[in-house]
C-alpha cells in the first residue's frame, strides 16, 4: 500500500470513529441503575444541600497534633477524604443512633466545625477563601483508632480508620446569612455528661479560609464540597449505651447515642 492510500485508509478509520461516536451521544445513555445523591437540610429552607466530595483535615488542633504525636510548629496541613455516602444527618433537638461500627475495639470521637461550599476554583487565596462558603455545620469525625493506628504503623493508607459507613456525622447547615462566618467560639463533646474535649475555633492550627486555599492547591474546590476542619484534643472511646452531646458557640447542639 502506498504511503498515499495509507493516509486515506487512516484518515477514514478516524472519521468512522468519530461519526460512531457522534452517533452513540445521539443516541443517548442511561445509567443500569440509579445511585442516590447525598444531601443535607439546611435549616429554613426547603431545598437542600447537595454532596460532591468530602474534605477532612487531620490535626488541626495544636493539643491534638501534640496527643498524636506531631509537632504543629512545622506540620504544613495534610488531608484525607470520605465517600458521600458516609454522611449522617442528625436533625436538630434529638438524639440520633449511631451504630457501632465492625471490626474496632476502639471507637473514637472527634469533634468539628464543618464548611459547606457553594462555588470553588483553584489556588484560591487566602483573603478571598470565606466567599466561597454556603453555611456550616456541627460534625462528628468518628473514628476507628485501632484500625488507623495499625495502618499507620505499617505506612499504609488508613481510610478503613476514618472513611466508613456513618463516620461523618454532622448536623443541618446553616448558611452564612444567618451565622456569619464562624471563626471563633467555644466547641466542646461531652459523653454521658461529662465533658471530654473542649476549646475555641480560634485553637485552630489552620483556619477554614487558609484550609480552602491550601485544598484548592491539590484539588479544584466546587460548590458541593464540604470540609471537616479539624477537632480539639482529648479525643476518646466510645462504646454501646454512650451519649454524645456536642456544642458549638453559634449552631444548635447535636446529640447521638451509640447503639
Amino acid at each position: 500500500m502506498t504511503e498515499f492510500n495509507r493516509r486515506n485508509v487512516l484518515a477514514g478509520g478516524a472519521a468512522a470513529v468519530t461519526v460512531t461516536g457522534n452517533a452513540e451521544a445521539k443516541i443517548g445513555r442511561t445509567p443500569i441503575f440509579s445511585v442516590a445523591q447525598v444531601t443535607i437540610p439546611v435549616v429554613g429552607l426547603k431545598e437542600v444541600f447537595p454532596v460532591r466530595r468530602i474534605y477532612c483535615i487531620g490535626r488541626n488542633y495544636a493539643a491534638h497534633a501534640i496527643e498524636r504525636g506531631s509537632d504543629p510548629t512545622r506540620e504544613p496541613p495534610f488531608f484525607f477524604q470520605k465517600p458521600t455516602d458516609a454522611i449522617q444527618v442528625v436533625a436538630i433537638g434529638l438524639v440520633a443512633e449511631h451504630p457501632y461500627p465492625t471490626l474496632t475495639r476502639n471507637y473514637h470521637h472527634e469533634v468539628e466545625l464543618v464548611a459547606a461550599l457553594k462555588s470553588g476554583g483553584k489556588n484560591i487565596p487566602a483573603d478571598k477563601a470565606l466567599d466561597h462558603v454556603y453555611g456550616y455545620a456541627l460534625g462528628l469525625d468518628m473514628t476507628r483508632r485501632d484500625l488507623q493506628n495499625a495502618m499507620g504503623a505499617e505506612k499504609k493508607p488508613w481510610e478503613i480508620g476514618k472513611s466508613f459507613d456513618q463516620s461523618a456525622v454532622l448536623g443541618p447547615i446553616h448558611p452564612v446569612t444567618k451565622t456569619g462566618h464562624l471563626t471563633n467560639g467555644a466547641i466542646s463533646l461531652a459523653v454521658n455528661g461529662t465533658v471530654r474535649q473542649n476549646s475555641d475555633l480560634t485553637k485552630m492550627i489552620w483556619s477554614v479560609a487558609e484550609q480552602i486555599s491550601k485544598l484548592s492547591e491539590a484539588f479544584e474546590l466546587k460548590a458541593g464540597d464540604i470540609i471537616y476542619s479539624g477537632t480539639p484534643e482529648n479525643v476518646g472511646p466510645v462504646v454501646k449505651g454512650d451519649v454524645l452531646l456536642c456544642k458549638l458557640e453559634g449552631l444548635p447542639d447535636m446529640s447521638i447515642k451509640i447503639v
